[in-house]
């Protein structure tokens, strides 16, 4: 296909294991591996930045992770965190410290955890530059928000890795970071679901339509390209299978069902915005390989749709035409 580099969210509970598939990736195929951290986002009970106890205990756990992999010929960055920026307006895993709760006006309670927030972060990117001065560290991020506080306090991170879903067009992102927090950007997470919650089909056209577009736009921002900002370094596409668990992940009896029910809504991705209440995205279909519903020798077979074959003609020629052609819904 012409890929390079796969992104892991977190690494495994068993480190020989990940080992090998950091190996194997690199060896066998010469793909990289970003290798990632939650900091404790999902983790019950909810995560607490405020709270140095806790601090230490995310600060163990990452620091191990950099020592277990570091040497690691594969290796090409760390990330730190991924959405965790969504706790600031405490709508999403809240939490607080004594400084916050001392504020009273919204506005500044928010600051008050971005700033603790990123400063831990760019605590831990100081550490691990002393024990591995070989690997970049990135900021994982929610869009844009709040980078302007992190640029406050962040002077140690080298990289942004941003979740972006915006449609056909990135808009203003790259000339935006330049200006908030100028680091080179790496687009972590982005891409387009597969299937149409308006018309409740699976429409490869409309998912090849946005990537092609996406990609396009990357390519354009990338580093030493004149055309565009040139602070990107690249991207990996969300994602790469279909997800079957994630509509009702903790209902096990679920997870063998492709679901069709969609999660949430966003107007950027308009084909199928007309969906009853809006909600047109899908979880359960953003890959750009499907699965068999029949078993292969126990396992569902991948099935690559018709992005992959895109995005493998693009990857290979990026200034080539793009194919797809849709028409936005009246």
């Amino acid at each position: 296909m012409g890929v390079n580099t796969v992104r892991f969210y977190s690494v495994g509970k068993n480190p020989e294991g990940v080992r090998q598939v950091i190996r194997d990736l690199y060896q066998l195929y010469g793909i990289r591996s970003i290798l990632g951290h939650w900091l404790g986002f999902w983790e019950y009970p909810c995560p607490r930045y405020g709270d140095k106890d806790f601090q230490e205990e995310v600060r163990k756990r990452v620091l191990e992770m950099v020592n277990l992999y570091k040497d690691e010929q594969g290796v090409l960055f760390w990330v730190l965190g991924n959405e965790n920026n969504y706790s600031f307006s405490g709508q999403v895993n809240p939490w607080t410290s004594t400084e916050i709760e001392e504020e009273s006006e919204p506005a500044k309670q928010i600051y008050l955890r971005a700033k603790t927030y990123y400063s831990f972060v760019n605590q831990l990117a100081r550490e691990i530059k002393e024990i591995d001065p070989e690997h970049p560290v990135a900021l994982g991020n929610e869009e844009l928000l709040w980078l302007d506080v992190a640029n406050e306090v962040c002077p140690d991170i080298d990289l942004v890795a941003c979740i972006i879903y915006r449609g056909k067009s990135f808009g203003n992102l790259f000339q935006s970071l330049k200006r908030n927090f100028d680091r080179p950007l790496v687009l972590t997470e982005f891409g387009a679901d597969s299937y149409n919650a308006y018309k409740k089909e699976e429409d490869q056209d409309m998912q090849t339509y946005f990537l092609e577009l996406q990609w396009q736009q990357i390519q354009k921002n990338l580093y030493g390209n004149k055309e565009g900002e040139g602070n990107c370094l690249g991207g990996t596409i969300f994602e790469w299978t279909d997800e079957w668990w994630k509509h009702n992940e903790y209902l096990q009896d679920t997870w063998s069902i492709h679901d069709t029910d969609a999660g949430w809504s966003n107007g950027s991705y308009y084909f199928d915005i007309r969906a009853k209440n809006n909600m047109n995205m899908n979880e359960e279909w953003f890959g750009i390989v499907g699965l068999s519903e029949e078993l292969e020798d126990g396992i569902n077979k991948r099935i690559p749709r018709k992005s992959y074959y895109a995005l493998s003609e693009f990857l290979k020629n990026p200034k080539k035409k793009l194919k797809t052609k849709l028409q936005k819904p009246k």
